[in-house]
């Protein structure tokens, strides 16, 4: 199997990637040596590493790896007011900035639907999209706002749906009609979702986003999985996706031909 894993975190080595001294957790390591070992047991090709808030503003771990290994593409942190030079950063392998809108709140470090709406014009110039991490309450009355903005936003963790709540919830139900619009993409990796459980529980869910657009859907294993105890094993999530898809030939577009539409 070949394609891409669209979610995935790096950590240290501390000695010389430290975090943050704003970081209200302290992970083990996750190297990129670690990542790229998980990549070739997954049979995939390619990797999109996403900027961890306990890094808060230093992206120097995620941009280093983009040197390191130009199969590799990220996703950075950025606040309003605080955002680097973003016209040279997709030259680097940088595709998207990331923010956070959820009922818990926003975790110190991290970039808000306020950063989204300043950040989206100059985002679009730089041939930018955005990243959302959100779930389906606060999903239900964003979805208006998501819509209009200029660029195409990557929801993740497919929504923070509830399991229990069904498929036509609100939240859910907007982020089908978002999908189905075209400006938006959703990361089916729904086991914090799910506790724990993988597809699953899930895979309802997987079928009501590919029957409502199936190519803007994508996968990531969220390695290492922070804060989750015990976790997951990345390559029986990414079997469960595999075996919720509805229809033959799906599970290969979800990990070859749409993301590289994202991220190539």
């Amino acid at each position: 199997m070949s394609g891409w894993d669209c979610h995935a975190h790096l950590f240290g080595p501390y000695a010389r990637y430290p975090l943050a001294d704003s970081s209200v957790h302290a992970p083990p390591e996750a190297p990129l040596a670690d990542y790229l070992a998980l990549l070739e047991r997954l049979g995939l090709d390619h990797g999109v590493l996403v900027q961890p808030s306990a890094y808060g503003r230093d992206a120097s771990a995620v941009l280093d790896a983009l040197g390191a290994c130009p199969r590799l593409r990220a996703v950075l942190v950025a606040r309003a007011g605080e955002a680097p030079a973003l016209a040279g950063l997709r030259a680097r392998g940088v595709r998207a900035l990331r923010f956070s809108q959820r009922r818990a709140g926003r975790f110190p470090g991290a970039a808000d639907l306020d950063d989204l709406v300043a950040l989206a014009p100059a985002l679009a110039d730089a041939g930018l999209h955005a990243e959302l991490w959100t779930d389906a309450p606060t999903l239900a009355g964003i979805a208006p706002l998501l819509a209009a903005l200029p660029v195409p936003v990557a929801i993740d963790h497919m929504g923070g749906f509830d399991p229990a709540a069904g498929i036509d919830q609100p939240g859910f139900s907007a982020l089908r009609r978002l999908l189905a619009a075209g400006g938006t993409w959703v990361k089916l990796c729904a086991y914090r979702n799910t506790g724990g459980d993988g597809l699953a529980a899930a895979a309802p869910f997987q079928r009501a986003l590919a029957a409502a657009n199936p190519e803007r859907l994508l996968w990531g294993s969220d390695w290492p999985h922070l804060r989750v105890d015990p976790a997951p094993d990345a390559a029986a999530l990414l079997a469960a996706m595999v075996a919720a898809c509805p229809e033959p030939g799906l599970a290969g577009r979800i990990l070859r031909d749409n993301p590289a539409a994202l991220y190539a």
